[in-house]
């Protein structure tokens, strides 16, 4: 019997119907949640061969590097894949703020009774 996606040790994304898989970024020092963003095959491929982040923006519809307009590149420490393969673990470096909005984690607000309320920075 031959390995399966779920159990073998050979590489094989598993592409969504748009040619997307979804990454999640992780600060490797500290743990942190940092951000979510989809890779097509060629940005999964430029951040191996490279060990900086690059994803497929899906509103613009265009390949992009993380830190290409603020300088805040993520440094590949390590990828993880999930056990069937559609999800992606990058543990990074981050060069600056993780969010365009210029904060340390896309993920500074949580919600409340359908609000939205801002989390501390010191609690990111």
């Amino acid at each position: 019997m031959q390995p399966t996606r779920d159990s073998g040790y050979t590489l094989d994304p598993c592409w969504d119907e748009k040619g997307l898989i979804t990454a999640i970024l992780t600060d490797a020092t500290s743990g942190l949640l940092l951000m979510v963003a989809h890779m097509n095959k060629e940005a999964f491929e430029r951040s191996i061969a490279t060990q900086e982040a690059h994803f497929w923006s899906r509103s613009r519809q265009k390949l992009w590097r993380k830190g290409e307009e603020s300088g805040h590149v993520m440094k590949i420490q390590e990828i993880r894949i999930d056990c069937d393969q559609d999800a992606l673990w990058l543990k990074v470096i981050p060069m600056g703020p993780a969010c365009h909005t210029g904060a340390k984690s896309c993920f500074y607000r949580r919600i409340e009774h359908e609000h939205l309320v801002p989390v501390p920075e010191d609690k990111i």
